[in-house]
């Protein structure tokens, strides 16, 4: 599943962590995002700041998007490189590193306000069984475009042996 990537070097790609969410019935937390031209489900996460390492921005993205406040961060994943011009101008895509969080069912409740929220684009965050991404209706997106099969293959396998690297690109 490893995809090559071209030589980005002279793009501003944007450094991002993201959590794979997954309590101990094996159901998944996924936050939607809403843009112009599509809704995508993602996992939680956002934009690393200049200062932090990826479990510091980690454990602040999952305060601020669902109110979870430190959990354990597992292992590291994927990568998926994202090249698309992003609404405001500033960057020309985005790396996430998307890493393994245990934890039990809670009931998400965002540090960010709903307005604070909707201007990161996520207008709603939704626990999803296994066979619910499964069976996703083809009008429904994910980043990466995979990620009912990569989340089933964690969940049920563990984690892969080395990290997953993905390469999309978006005109």
């Amino acid at each position: 599943m490893n995809s090559p990537t071209p030589d980005i070097s002279h793009l501003r790609i944007r450094q991002a962590v993201r959590g794979l969410i997954v309590d101990e019935l094996n159901y998944v937390l996924l936050a939607l995002l809403e843009f112009p031209t599509r809704s995508v489900w993602v996992l939680p996460g956002g934009g690393i700041e200049a200062d932090e390492e990826h479990h510091d921005a980690l454990h602040r993205e999952l305060r601020e998007e669902v109110g979870l406040y430190e959990p354990p961060i597992g292992e590291l994943l994927w990568t998926r490189t994202h090249v698309v011009p992003f609404i405001d101008g500033q960057w020309d895509g985005q790396r996430d590193h998307a890493y393994l969080v245990r934890t039990t069912r809670f009931d998400p409740q965002p540090e960010l306000s709903l307005e604070q929220l909707r201007s990161e684009h996520l207008v709603e965050l939704r626990w999803w069984s296994i066979e619910e991404l499964s069976l996703a209706l083809d009008d429904i997106f994910f980043a990466p475009l995979h990620l009912p099969q990569l989340v089933a293959d964690v969940v049920r396998n563990g984690p892969p042996p080395e990290p997953i690297h993905i390469f999309q690109e978006t005109k």
